[in-house]
């Protein structure tokens, strides 16, 4: 299969989707940059390396990161302090890469070989029990680690519209189980004005 400008700017993007640059994940940023609607400098965890990256792909100047949209810093991985955790599910919800695992009112983990460090779980943490801890290097420059977080996300993606599907089908049954009744009862309403006008004419 041929691989577009979009997946090659993809494949030098780190994957963590974490959404400083603007749009939901890193894929719709490297259609935008393929489509020349957004700068190459909108990326504060590839930061200055992978500026360089895309300026070599699409040979264009090298730029400085934007800091409209964050700061360059070293990566971390989030860890949850489970003394603290109440078991709210917040950080679940807001993973991009299914990297914690838990259960309603049961303290959460992070699986730390998944996390990205986006730190969407951050501020999500109602009581503040996430702490940001050093990315190892070889992780925050593996590509083998971004690929895999890619296909999390994805799945992630997928599941999650296949949930929103389930609901919004679901609440079209519900709603047809509640009109019925009503369409019912006007048929009922409309035979039993007929038998009354029958009775009324002489």
């Amino acid at each position: 299969m041929t691989r577009t400008l979009a997946d090659r700017i993809d494949t030098l993007l780190p994957q963590t989707q974490c959404e400083q640059c603007g749009f939901h994940g890193c894929r719709p940023y490297a259609e935008a940059i393929a489509a020349d609607d957004a700068g190459i400098d909108r990326c504060p965890p590839g930061g200055a390396i992978g500026i360089a990256r895309l300026a070599a792909l699409l040979d264009r100047p090298v730029v400085p990161l934007d800091p409209t949209h964050g700061v360059e810093k070293p990566r971390t991985l989030a860890r949850i302090v489970e003394a603290d955790c109440i078991g709210c599910t917040k950080c679940i919800q807001v993973c991009p890469v299914d990297a914690i695992i838990g259960a309603s009112k049961v303290m959460h983990t992070v699986v730390s070989d998944l996390c990205t460090g986006c730190e969407l779980c951050v501020p999500a943490c109602p009581v503040d029990c996430i702490r940001l801890d050093p990315m190892p290097l070889a992780q925050a420059d593996d590509r083998e680690h971004a690929d895999a977080a890619r296909r999390h996300f994805q799945r992630r993606e997928a599941r999650l519209s296949h949930e929103r599907a389930e609901r919004e089908r679901q609440l079209e049954a519900n709603k047809a189980v509640v009109a019925a009744p009503t369409a019912r009862n006007a048929v009922l309403e409309a035979l039993a004005r007929a038998r009354l006008r029958k009775k009324d004419t002489p």
